[in-house]
């Protein structure tokens, strides 16, 4: 008797090593979108979860972005359906772009359809198919925007009620396990429109991998990996800086001593500068270095300068010894 093709072995082992987490009975739900990432992983939860007396379901999110997009919906659902997932859930969402464009718009449409759905059906876990692959163009693209540790670490492979069981798996891997499973995959043709900036990463990978030699990818992922662990240790400080700075969340219009904050490490301050924009107003995926460096330039390179303009809007002033981040005064 042989085993099963050495791809669908992988995911099955980190599929397995995620379910451990929960108690029999639990409900865990796949995000799947009729990609070859997540019906492979689909397929390995539906084969590990009755060995853990896990219940498995999964969801399916149409984002209503392609012409073809109801009909690979509904052959997605019959194909979990046929490895036996229950509840299988279909979920439309609109997208309607945002100032942030249709990438961030569909993602947020997304997750919020997979925690509403998670609410409803009492799911302990959300399983996501992001694999090794996309985890090196996270990487990528951070380096490419000069981001700091947080952006290099990643997508992590936990957080709430998500996990990401594949992201020391690549996508050649899911797709031989799905040959293998004879499992029909669609291949979205956003994910080769060079208009996304994730392509191009896609892409720029491949030929970093040509050039360089392989293993590029897997290194970037490493990198993540290890990056991780000091990104939350960071913000860890950070969190109990900001605490004792403020106290109490601010409300727009707070202050903080200029003392108080240069006393900080500048890797912590960072990070607290960004929580105070947030806090105080500023939508969180505005909110960029540039933003928290001028901000830090009231404290370090202090000449009288005029307010920061920030998102929101906002602004960081600095008077009598403290900064204040605050809406701008409104003319008259």
């Amino acid at each position: 008797m042989t085993g099963p093709h050495p791809a669908t072995a992988a995911i099955r082992v980190a599929v397995r090593a995620t379910l451990a987490e929960c108690q029999p009975g639990d409900l865990v739900l796949v995000a799947c979108s009729g990609g070859a990432d997540s019906l492979a992983l689909a397929a390995a939860v539906a084969f590990e979860a009755p060995r853990l007396a896990v219940r498995a379901g999964a969801i399916l999110v149409d984002h209503g972005l392609a012409g073809e997009s109801a009909s690979v919906t509904t052959r997605a659902a019959e194909q979990c359906d046929d490895l036996g997932l229950a509840p299988v859930i279909l979920a439309p969402v609109q997208v309607v772009p945002g100032a942030d464009g249709l990438e961030a718009a569909a993602r947020d449409a997304r997750y919020a359809a997979l925690d509403a759905a998670a609410d409803q059906h009492g799911a302990r876990l959300v399983l996501l198919g992001h694999t090794l692959d996309d985890q090196a163009e996270q990487v990528l693209l951070g380096l490419a925007r000069g981001s700091g540790t947080r952006s290099l670490a990643g997508m992590p492979r936990a957080r709430g009620r998500f996990r990401r069981p594949l992201l020391g798996v690549t996508s050649a891997q899911t797709r031989a396990s799905c040959a293998a499973e004879h499992l029909t995959w669609w291949d979205d043709p956003m994910n080769d429109d060079p208009a996304y900036t994730r392509v191009r990463a896609r892409r720029a990978l491949v030929d970093l991998e040509r050039d360089l030699g392989p293993g590029v990818a897997a290194a970037l992922a490493r990198t993540a990996d290890q990056l991780r662990e000091d990104a939350d240790h960071l913000d860890d400080l950070a969190e109990a800086a900001l605490a004792t700075l403020l106290d109490l969340h601010p409300e727009p219009g707070f202050s903080v001593g200029v003392e108080d904050l240069l006393d900080l490490p500048q890797p912590v301050r960072t990070r607290v500068w960004r929580r105070l924009v947030v806090a105080a107003g500023a939508p969180a995926g505005q909110v960029s270095t540039r933003h928290t460096e001028a901000c830090d330039a009231l404290l370090t390179r202090w000449h009288g300068q005029g307010p920061v303009s920030l998102p929101g809007p906002l602004e960081a002033t600095r008077s009598g010894g403290r900064v204040s981040i605050a809406p701008p005064a409104r003319v008259e």
